[in-house]
């Protein structure tokens, strides 16, 4: 099954399928992410967040489904890899801001 995700979203998870390294060229200067209990501020942090989950992890990122929830674009996944737990679904809460990312929040 194939989702019509709106552009900032498909490029996010198109920039995640590779080596990562340009995930954050898909946010705003100022965006936030939260992941595993940590925020992250801007895309130097967003950068190294990045940076770290794939130094640790080898991951596939499969969306599933995808709904709208007030001003976000919820994205549930399925990631298969060798991290603990794997595999397993996890939704990623989006908030844009024109042709990117302003917020990114990921819920197991």
């Amino acid at each position: 099954m194939t989702l019509n995700l709106p552009k900032p979203i498909a490029d996010y998870f198109e920039a995640d399928r590779g080596s990562g390294e340009s995930v954050e060229k898909c946010f705003v200067s100022d965006a936030v992410v939260r992941d595993e209990r940590k925020t992250y501020h801007g895309v130097n942090e967003i950068r190294a967040w990045r940076a770290e989950v794939a130094a640790k992890f080898t991951y596939t990122c499969q969306p599933l489904a995808m709904q709208q929830q007030d001003d976000r674009t919820v994205v549930t996944c399925r990631l298969e890899g060798n991290f603990p737990g794997s595999p397993v679904n996890l939704r990623f809460f989006f908030k844009l801001s024109g042709d990117k990312i302003q917020d990114l929040e990921v819920i197991p």
